[in-house]
């Protein structure tokens, strides 16, 4: 077969038309290694041997601009490749190869993950472990890199935050307040005895703002549902349930 016409096309590919009218999409690897620009023309029994090393170049560079978008672990790289249904050998292949260049580091990822996550969420390291552990990286990788953000780097973190939660803080007040705020950091990834310390140097004591204004709230709601002692009643049991107190 006769090459009568070829275009460079994006992405390192070449654009090839064939005699017998058909056209094929070759990556630039291919192309060299058959020296069909050299040759001019490819034989039939070449055809299947450069189809084939043609989607393995095109696995690769799939996986390759996928992780130069968003970076990616083995496995997610792994993922990404079997969701295009590509072949399980080539998927091996493209990664081992991007593994070798460097490309693909679950390490680095680990590191890098690990930054991001301090730097733009609240999330503590307990909660980071685990989804650094469905991208299915190393405990041991895991175990090194998160020692990054230590207990000075958390505490600061937490203080950052209950600072934050006790000054925007509407509703609640006393034990009640601090109960959630613990619970809360803990869901997050914090670890307990960190929390409290950061905790026990706040206080949650009740403001008498803030009580008289949910105290008025639940007065003007429930009032249309009960009155005299059975209302008092009702609106101090709300509002123990928020750790409030208040005096009228």
């Amino acid at each position: 077969m006769e090459i009568i016409k070829y275009k460079k096309a994006s992405r390192g590919k070449y654009k090839i038309e064939l005699d017998d009218g058909r056209e094929l999409s070759l990556y630039e690897e291919v192309i060299l290694k058959y020296e069909l620009l050299l040759k001019r023309k490819i034989e039939e029994s070449d055809l299947l041997n450069i189809e084939n090393d043609n989607q393995e170049w095109d696995v690769y560079y799939v996986a390759l601009n996928s992780i130069k978008a968003r970076f990616k672990s083995i496995n997610d790289t792994k993922k990404f490749l079997l969701k295009k249904e590509y072949p399980g050998e080539l998927i091996d292949k493209a990664c081992l190869k991007l593994i070798q260049q460097g490309y693909l580091n679950d390490r680095n990822f680990a590191k890098s993950y690990i930054n991001n996550q301090i730097i733009t969420t609240s999330k503590g390291p307990n909660k980071i472990k685990r989804e650094l552990l469905e991208h299915k990286i190393d405990t041991d990788i895991i175990d090194e890199e998160i020692q990054c953000f230590d207990e000075e780097s958390q505490i600061n973190k937490i203080t950052k935050i209950v600072d934050k939660l006790v000054k925007g803080n509407r509703t609640r007040g006393g034990e009640v307040l601090k109960k959630k705020i613990s619970n809360d950091l803990i869901n997050t990834g914090y670890d307990v005895s960190i929390v409290y310390k950061v905790l026990n140097d706040f206080s949650f004591s009740v403001s008498q703002d803030i009580a008289k204004r949910e105290y008025e709230k639940l007065y003007k709601r429930l009032s249309r549902k009960y009155s005299d002692k059975e209302l008092e009643y009702k609106i101090r049991e709300k509002m123990y349930q928020k750790g409030l107190y208040y005096e009228n």
